[in-house]
């Protein structure tokens, strides 16, 4: 906001300072000013403003001189330029030192008002980026997003890192592991976040409803079609799109869909304007989209045009240390938000979910820890508030396998596998995806098992 910002002044007109004081703290600004370049160097180094308004004409060191030492001192100020009538050369040289823009004598204050709330808006958005930049540094969270392993921290430095673009991203991941999370996070660290996010599921909406819902129709445009839509494009327009499940979508609409995302129009159903649009598109599937375009269910050229970046978020199963304080996360936001007295969960009820595979991953752990803390009678979530599927003393001490050293592969192998079909109850598709190999391959071995005469 506004009076968050500190504005400085470098000019050396000492009868003008209080003009410029009245009027920034008028539009509710703090304000500072100097008389020339060094000394707005010193308040620079000082004070820490986070806008700066120079003169391009100023004594000891004017504004150029002052914009280089700025660069080379590496901080980053989004400076203005206050030029006269005949410094035009001199203030373009300056844009090409950083300035964001400069302004001839006399000054027009509204003009002058919007630049600066742009400017404040952009510095809100950076200081709360450097924030959480911090906490993804410290702790592993972006956001709602929380990830200490390995592969969640890769995600999230990524997510970081393209956030502000307006390339569009492809999220790639199995059910339950968050990528429609992804897609709202990514949206808010974005420029866009004070503009529309929407969200549409391709799997979810009717074929003859898809291309209506997407690019919206004209009163009469089909039957029912008694007033003027607006599709999910316009809805989003100058914010982010996400496409969930985008592998989904009919082969002749993708062919639609490429045409808007190239020209960056879209032409409602039964209609004959063009409405232009600022939307960035996020895509997301739990399908190997890759593999989708082999088999002809996304266009190629589609895919090329949405994978700019790629995100693949692991599966729960593979993210190690994570579910403990995903866990602790879930136990305060539901206590929270149940006004219930749960500060934690005990050493049994978390061992008996990290043994569990979690084929729904996140999503499946969220929906437990809400159960849990809803039918909980203590301060701390036990075993007995967990599901039915994690009573089992023996589905917790199965969690693990215990080897010898000097054990062969083949012999892990076996026992794994052997392992996991127990623990899937016999069900050797469900052992399969715990596995996470194709039940025809587990059935290949285990009949090469059966073989050596070792089942």
């Amino acid at each position: 906001m506004a009076h968050e910002n500190r504005i400085l002044v470098a000019e050396d007109d000492v009868q003008t300072h209080d003009d410029w004081r009245e009027t920034l703290a008028g539009w509710g600004y703090s304000v500072q000013v100097a008389r020339d370049g060094v000394e707005a160097l010193e308040l620079i180094n000082e004070k820490r403003p986070h806008i700066l308004l120079a003169d391009l004409r100023m004594p000891r060191k004017d504004g150029l001189e002052l914009l280089r030492d700025i660069r080379e001192m590496g901080i980053y100020l989004p400076t203005i330029i206050i030029s006269g009538q005949g410094d035009v050369p001199e203030a373009v040289e300056a844009i090409k030192l950083g300035a964001v823009d400069y302004l001839r004598k006399p000054v027009d204050p509204p003009h002058l008002r919007q630049m600066l709330r742009n400017l404040a808006e952009n510095v809100v958005i950076r200081d709360e980026n450097l924030s959480l930049r911090r906490r993804l540094a410290e702790v592993g969270e972006l956001g709602h997003l929380v990830g200490r392993s390995p592969a969640m921290r890769k995600v999230l430095a990524t997510i970081e890192r393209i956030a502000d673009a307006s390339a569009s991203v492809v999220i790639i991941g199995e059910s339950g592991t968050g990528k429609e999370l992804v897609a709202r996070t990514i949206h808010q660290l974005s420029s866009r976040r004070a503009n529309p996010y929407v969200g549409v599921n391709c799997a979810a909406m009717p074929e003859t409803l898809m291309e209506s819902e997407l690019f919206g129709h004209e009163r009469g445009a089909f039957t029912g079609a008694d007033r003027r839509r607006e599709g999910c494009f316009e809805a989003a327009n100058s914010g982010t799109l996400l496409l969930d499940e985008i592998t989904e979508m009919k082969v002749e609409l993708q062919a639609k869909l490429l045409r808007v995302l190239e020209e960056q129009r879209v032409r409602r159903l039964g209609g004959n304007a063009e409405v232009p649009l600022d939307v960035r598109v996020l895509a997301a599937s739990n399908r190997d989209v890759a593999q989708a375009v082999r088999e002809g269910k996304l266009r190629e050229d589609l895919y090329y045009r949405l994978n700019v970046f790629t995100i693949e978020l692991p599966p729960l199963r593979e993210r190690g240390d994570d579910l403990a304080v995903l866990v602790q996360n879930f136990v305060q936001h539901y206590a929270a938000r149940n006004n219930r007295g749960i500060v934690g969960i005990d050493d049994e009820a978390l061992s008996a979910l990290q043994a569990h595979p979690w084929p729904g991953n996140v999503r499946q752990l969220r929906n437990v820890i809400e159960r849990a803390s809803v039918i909980s009678q203590g301060r701390v979530i036990r075993r007995l508030d967990l599901p039915q599927e994690f009573q089992s003393i023996s589905n917790v001490e199965g969690g693990y396998i215990k080897l010898r050293i000097g054990t062969t592969l083949e012999e892990m192998e076996k026992e794994l596998i052997t392992r996991t079909i127990e623990f899937s109850d016999g069900n050797k598709t469900r052992a399969a995806q715990f596995l996470g190999v194709s039940t025809k391959t587990l059935y290949n071995k285990l009949e090469r098992y059966r073989g050596h005469g070792d089942n």
